[in-house]
């Protein structure tokens, strides 16, 4: 349950990228609940039973090419009007070894989770600037802040949007536009249910033990955060509260990255 935080978003125009998946379902119920209105963006059709749950709209686009990337962006303003909010949220993982990792496997995973948000962020802006009005929000991950083996696409991305949210913080705070990341940890996300299954088909071991004993071994709790977590947060960033938090990398986590 997404916490009431007490203020509305009432006719402000969010774009969330990665609607249809965990933390998309989550962050789209949270933003549509404080009265915005949502555009849901996905790869995948299931962004439109999302968007039907929350009376916003769906908008399908493959976002590893630059073109639909633009196209998308086109058609949402010509629907909806100027963003005021993006969350670039859409991601997926390849596991491989660095030498045996496919290289258009590597650049589609690169694309989608630095390019994209790269492009979009260039698109939204000059709205942004012109109504001195504006909030980025970058989900990242803990890999934005350490690395792990046999992820490096994956890592690569996530560092680079840290990167990516510190340089527009620089170049948007006097225009009122703030730019933050999130960096989550290990989550109950079908993306995180699929590791553990095969973590645990590989090890012998039971998915409690591969929770507990592997992925969660580094941090202070030792639970999965939930996506309404992540999404509590992403809705605070986007509150007036939060306007001299920017340029920041917020980890939720569990304390994962504290040791």
């Amino acid at each position: 349950m997404v916490v009431n935080l007490g203020f509305t978003l009432q006719d402000k125009v969010v774009l969330i990228t990665g609607g249809g998946g965990g933390f998309g379902h989550a962050l789209s119920h949270a933003f549509a609940g404080v009265g915005a209105k949502v555009l849901v963006t996905d790869i995948s059709d299931h962004g439109q039973i999302v968007a039907n749950e929350v009376g916003g709209s769906f908008f399908q686009a493959d976002i590893s090419d630059i073109k639909n990337t633009r196209t998308l962006f086109e058609n949402c303003v010509k629907y909806a009007g100027d963003i005021d909010i993006l969350v670039n949220n859409a991601g997926l993982q390849h596991i491989s070894p660095i030498e045996d990792f496919p290289e258009q496997d590597w650049m589609r995973l690169v694309h989608i989770m630095l390019i994209a948000p790269f492009q979009l962020t260039k698109y939204v802006i000059p709205a942004m600037k012109n109504q001195r009005w504006g909030r980025i929000i970058n989900l990242s991950s803990i890999h934005g802040l350490v690395a792990s083996p046999f992820k490096s696409a994956y890592v690569s991305a996530k560092h680079g949007i840290v990167g990516l949210t510190k340089t527009a913080a620089l170049e948007l705070g006097e225009f009122g536009i703030t730019v933050n990341a999130i960096c989550p940890g290990y989550s109950n996300t079908s993306l995180t249910k699929n590791q553990i299954a095969k973590q645990a088909r590989v090890r012998g071991i039971s998915e409690n033990d591969v929770v507990e004993k592997v992925l969660m071994e580094p941090a202070a709790i030792k639970n999965l955060i939930e996506p309404d977590e992540i999404a509590s947060l992403a809705l605070f960033l986007a509150s007036d509260d939060a306007r001299s938090i920017t340029g920041a990398a917020l980890s939720i986590d569990s304390g994962w990255t504290a040791r």
